[in-house]
């Protein structure tokens, strides 16, 4: 792996809000406080230790304020971008002579404030879109109309997901709660089935079992409107085999202080965590899978995650960056110094080649992994049907964990004599450093995920 900050004047040194790359030209795309989006070509590094860099290409200009999400149709042929005063743009892309333009298909006009992320639908039909207004909508891209509003949240929504399979949607806000939506199709006589959401669970608290055998207390799993981020962005993985959750904050006893942390929920129980990835030392506000799977090294028996694969994602707190595979169990890469303000996006190139990050303070990282250093490449598409049975549970407990009875409510009870989570940031290194920013100093402990629900 190598490469870093990339300076260059990406949005007229205005914050860079969100970015995403094409699922098929892996063009990236990215947002910001300049009214703008703007498109990129990623070169490779070509010497031994050069990073690769970033060659303007073109500009999207038609938002009339700060750019807050993006993000490409799964086909390619569409890209959809939320703003703040509620501005919903669907760009379309159209063929020229001399190659290939994005032109403004569809404004979904509803919400009344900033939008602050969204996610498409697999088959690119349905786009969700979370708002500073408090609520969800789920819009039918064609006809550029609602489709469905939930409007359950009491805060800003600050991160929306899709499950793969199309079953589910979740959205997280800054009330502290995670809910999840399951599809429960409305039939009207002989018309077909039509798309409806219902509210299936609300994750928001944690029992912890007392030391004295008084009354337990419940703790807030998520942080509260004080995270000094815009953003909790959560994501499914590609497989729909589980959802991964940030802005996560746990208390390992009644006593200790909270541990940032984002959860693992399997698709087999979405009431409760059923893992915790602890030790930053900043919140967790965004989480994003790399689009491919990766055959298995077969070199950890003990792995967490019982899948036929391996699915590599990217855990950003405000000033860090964790890359884990789910054959590992501490994490494959950590990333700290990179940026002088809040981290804001996370994108994965759909060769997994690269990872991007976005920061605040208007510039971004760009990532690139050598050929097969993640491992060779493997279709998904063929191993959906591995999650298709739900009451296969695709997390397991490592041997050494010791796992509370989970109560009933779907609250979840955590073994207060667990080991405490390490804290294994690496050295903040300066942002104009050119070395490669990965931590090599030896953790003082290490980074354990941690299983809170057999």
């Amino acid at each position: 792996m190598k490469g870093g900050t990339v300076q260059i004047n990406w949005h007229d040194t205005k914050p860079v809000l969100t970015l995403d790359f094409h699922p098929l030209s892996a063009t990236l795309a990215t947002g910001g406080a300049d009214y703008d989006i703007k498109l990129w070509l990623i070169n490779p590094g070509e010497a031994q230790k050069k990073g690769p860099t970033a060659s303007y290409q073109n500009s999207l200009s038609y938002h009339g304020s700060a750019v807050n999400i993006l993000r490409f149709s799964p086909s390619g042929e569409l890209l959809a971008s939320g703003a703040d005063g509620g501005e919903l743009i669907i760009w379309k892309l159209h063929p020229t002579d001399t190659g290939q333009t994005w032109k403004v298909f569809k404004t979904l006009s509803f919400h009344r404030k900033d939008v602050l992320d969204l996610q498409w639908s697999a088959d690119g039909a349905f786009l969700i879109s979370g708002s500073v207004d408090n609520s969800c909508i789920i819009w039918d891209v064609n006809k550029g109309s609602v489709h469905q509003i939930l409007d359950s949240h009491f805060h800003y929504v600050q991160g929306v997901a899709w499950d793969p399979l199309a079953k589910y949607v979740a959205s997280l806000s800054s009330d502290r709660t995670c809910r999840i939506y399951v599809n429960k199709p409305q039939t009207k006589g002989k018309v077909s089935e039509k798309m409806n959401f219902v509210c299936q669970h609300v994750i928001s608290k944690a029992e912890q079992p007392s030391v004295d055998d008084s009354k337990s207390v419940k703790n807030y799993l998520f942080h509260d409107e004080t995270l000094p981020s815009f953003f909790r962005r959560l994501a499914w993985s590609p497989d729909g085999s589980f959802l991964l959750v940030p802005a996560g904050s746990y208390k390992l006893s009644p006593a200790s202080e909270p541990v940032n942390t984002a959860y693992v929920f399997p698709r087999r129980d979405l009431s409760r965590p059923a893992l915790q990835l602890p030790g930053a030392s900043k919140p967790v506000v965004a989480v994003r899978f790399c689009p491919i799977g990766f055959s298995l090294r077969g070199s950890n028996p003990a792995a967490i995650f019982k899948l036929p694969y391996r699915l590599i994602f990217a855990v950003a707190t405000l000033n860090s960056v964790y890359v884990y595979d789910t054959e590992s169990v501490p994490p494959i890469a950590i990333l700290a110094g990179l940026h002088y303000a809040a981290i804001t996006d996370i994108a994965w190139s759909p060769d997994g080649r690269y990872l991007a990050l976005s920061s605040q303070d208007g510039y971004c990282t760009l990532l690139e992994f050598e050929h097969e250093e993640l491992g060779s490449p493997v279709s998904l598409s063929e191993e959906k049907k591995v999650v298709s049975d739900e009451n296969k549970n695709p997390i397991q407990k490592p041997e050494d964990m010791v796992i509370d009875a989970t109560t009933n409510d779907g609250v979840v009870a955590v073994d207060s004599t667990k080991s405490e989570a390490g804290k294994n940031e690496g050295k903040q290194a300066s942002p104009s450093s050119t070395s490669t920013p990965i931590s090599n100093k030896p953790a003082k402990r290490r980074i354990t995920p941690m299983a809170i629900d057999p």
